[in-house]
Parts: structure tokens; sequence; C-alpha cells
């Protein structure tokens, strides 16, 4: 990325890369829950945790039923606990009408999807300057250029590039030096791919400095940035058909899920389209406390999920905010139970 002001910038061109597979990683294929292994979940959550979830999953299968958004924010641990594949089923059933993520989230699916293996051991990595050099990362990048030369959302491009062909042959012919895979060893496992084949936005939100595709020489700031300005006008386009209702879920996303939400509530309403009615809910493990939602002085009142997501946002807008205190690894295969067992009932699926 070329810089011509007053100051010293870092060469990136100095960065030294080594292949994605002869990296040590901590999750696998075998690591992923696929939705047959919940025939013999065993939750371990408080009843009334259970009941919120059952409460959580009938409003998400009425509004599919109706019609009505059902967005799903995640952070990056839900695919690095393995439950990418319950996330990308719930797509497949049109349960789901938008994910969304940030970089990580979209990173460690594209691993996954390339080499069937994600989550690098930082501590181990980091101290001998390995940490996030994979060459791979190069594909990211170069996707982005692609995606942003045609003027496309962050999540389109990724998902383009693992399931067609075509488009990775270009986004391959750009690059340096053309020591990338032509093939993606695990597409079935990619929520990235299921969300592209079947034509349900997986929008991604960045920031500059923040991932690991940034230490790269083929980092693009103004490719990232384009890539994901449009995909949060796609995500904000999704918010504003919340007029009659629907669901929004931020999974494990402290800052990022609920700061975009927040922004883009605000253009909905800001332009007419305002949310009504909607619920919302927190998946998380820290306690809450809802008196500190108002209470500057409180620690709970800068956790923003929590502010935004089920308080501020819910209350704005003649909705219902919950927080599912717990475990992502039995609150969220216990949500997509739930969903899948009354979406049969109600025959919802399309």
């Amino acid at each position: 990325m070329d810089y011509d002001g007053r100051y010293n910038a870092f060469d990136l061109d100095q960065v030294n890369t080594y292949p994605l597979n002869t990296r040590s990683n901590k999750v696998t294929l075998d690591d992923l829950v696929r939705p047959e292994d919940l025939d013999d979940l065993a939750v371990e959550l408080p009843g009334k945790t259970c009941d919120k979830i059952e409460n959580i999953a009938r409003a998400i299968v009425s509004c599919r039923q109706a019609g009505k958004p059902v967005v799903v924010f995640t952070g990056a641990h839900l695919i690095k606990n393995g439950l990418g594949l319950l996330l990308a089923d719930l797509v497949k059933r049109r349960l789901v009408s938008l994910v969304a993520g940030n970089c990580a989230t979209a990173i460690h699916d594209f691993e996954l999807a390339l080499i069937g293996q994600t989550s690098e051991n930082v501590p181990d990595a980091l101290s001998k300057g390995r940490f996030g050099m994979a060459y791979e990362f190069a594909y990211i990048n170069y996707t982005m250029s692609i995606g942003n030369k045609y003027k496309l959302g962050l999540g389109e491009s990724l998902g383009r590039t693992i399931c067609d062909e075509d488009f990775r042959r270009e986004v391959l012919a750009s690059t340096a030096k053309g020591d990338l895979p032509d093939t993606f060893a695990h597409p079935e496992v990619s929520v990235l791919s299921a969300c592209y084949e079947n034509n349900v936005p997986f929008t991604i939100h960045v920031g500059i400095g923040t991932d690991v595709v940034d230490q790269h020489p083929s980092f693009d700031g103004q490719a990232k940035g384009g890539c994901s300005g449009r995909d949060f006008l796609i995500y904000t386009n999704e918010i504003a058909r919340l007029t009659d209702g629907g669901v929004v879920l931020n999974i494990g996303s402290a800052v990022t899920g609920p700061e975009v939400l927040l922004k883009a509530v605000s253009i909905a309403a800001n332009t007419g389209s305002v949310p009504n009615g909607i619920l919302t809910a927190d998946f998380d493990l820290r306690n809450r406390d809802p008196g500190a939602m108002s209470d500057e002085s409180s620690q709970g009142y800068y956790f923003r999920d929590q502010k935004s997501i089920v308080t501020r946002i819910p209350q704005s807008f003649a909705g219902k905010g919950f927080y599912i205190q717990g475990n992502q690894k039995q609150t969220f295969p216990l949500l997509y139970k739930k969903m899948i067992q009354l979406s049969q009932q109600k025959g919802v699926e399309q």
C-alpha cells in the first residue's frame, strides 16, 4: 500500500511468510459440531436460561414464517468453537436472513474451507515473529482487491472466491507470486460458502490494523474498507426491514456487533424505517447487572453488548432484550436444536 505523506511508514515488503499447512492449529474438522451430533447433547444450563432460549427460538421461527428478518452477528469464537456448521445449516434452512461478523470470523471460516484447520497457537507463534504470517492470508487480501474492483461486499467476495471457479481464477491471477492453492479442500464446512450458495448475505465489519491480513505486503486498506463499507450498507438495509418486527442475535461480540447494530438502527430510524417490536438477544459469558446500564460508575455500564443489544436498542423501539449467559458451546446448540424442532412443527423451512 503506497504512502506519500510526511511521516515514516513501515514497509510490509520486509515481512517473511510461511505455508499455512505448516502451522500448529488448535481446531480441525474433528472438532466441528455437526447437526447430527446434537441428539446426544447434554445441556447443563439453568432452567431459566433454557426457557429464554426456547422463547427466542419461537420468536425466530415465527418471524421467518412471516418473512421478517432474523439477523445473526457473531464473533470469531463461534467458528473456533466448531459451531459454524450449525449456523450454516440455519442459513440453508432459511431460518436466518443475514449473517454478520468481524474479520476474524471470516478468517477462521476461510481457513477451515481452505485446509480444514484453524485457530493458530498464538503464544507459540508470537515470540517467533510468526503470528499471522502464513502466506495464504494474502488470498483474502487479493480477494478484497478484486471484490473492490467490482464494488462488491467483503462477505460476498470471499464466498464467491470459495464457490465460483472463474472468480477464484481472477483472484489468483492477481497474486504476486502465484503460490496460492487453486482449490478449497473443505468448502462444505464454510458459513461463507453456505451464505453465498443460498443467496443469504454474510456481511463482514472490519477495522484497520485489527486483523492478521493487515500484516502482509498484499494488504490494501482501501480495498478492505471499500468492501466492508458496502457490507455495512447491506447490513443496514436488512435492519431497515425491521419495521414490523424481527430478531437480532449477538453471539460473543463485545464491541463490533453492538456498535454496528447501533449505527444501523439509527440510520434506519432517521430515514423513516423505524424498527418496531424487535427482539434482541446477547449471548455471552459475563454476569449482567441490569442496574449498571444507567450507572457510569459501574463497570457493567461499559459492556457495550449488554448496554446496546439488551437494553438501549430494544427499549428505544418497543422491543424486548434478552441476555443469555453461558458457554456458547451449550447455548447456541440448544438454540439451534429448538429452532429446528419448532420449524419442523410449523413447516417454516423453505
